[in-house]
């Protein structure tokens, strides 16, 4: 079976490390990361990713914005997005799935679960 790829965009470089971490050691996986939600874009248009983690409060394009340019783009329309976001109360949660997401996880993410997490929401 291949290693999935996942985009994790963040600004927060700590945080995209303790993932990387996690994900490559727990999982297997391959993680790409981008520092802003433009770059994720590109990154994701270009790579082709398995699944987004996206964070939901970055400047410039926050994660609402990002999600939303990424499902009107035809390459990255059907690439799953996650939430990770410490802005995580109900109706927080409801505009992200609203917006199309498919799980949303906590900051700060318990590094031992988050692959499973990530898999549960994706069904993989």
């Amino acid at each position: 079976m291949n290693a999935k790829r996942i985009l994790f965009i963040d600004d927060e470089d700590d945080i995209k490390t303790l993932a990387q971490f996690c994900l490559e050691a727990e999982a297997g996986w391959l993680m790409m990361t981008a520092a802003s939600g433009l770059e994720g874009i590109a990154i994701a248009q270009k790579e082709q990713p398995d699944a987004i983690l996206l964070d939901a409060m970055m400047p410039e394009l926050d994660g609402m914005e990002t999600l939303a340019k990424l499902q009107h783009h035809p390459d990255t329309k059907d690439i799953p997005t996650i939430f990770i976001t410490a802005k995580a109360q109900a109706s927080d949660r409801r505009r992200f799935y609203n917006a199309g997401a498919k799980g949303v996880i906590n900051k700060p993410f318990d590094s031992l679960t988050l692959a499973s997490q990530i898999s549960g929401f994706l069904g993989w």
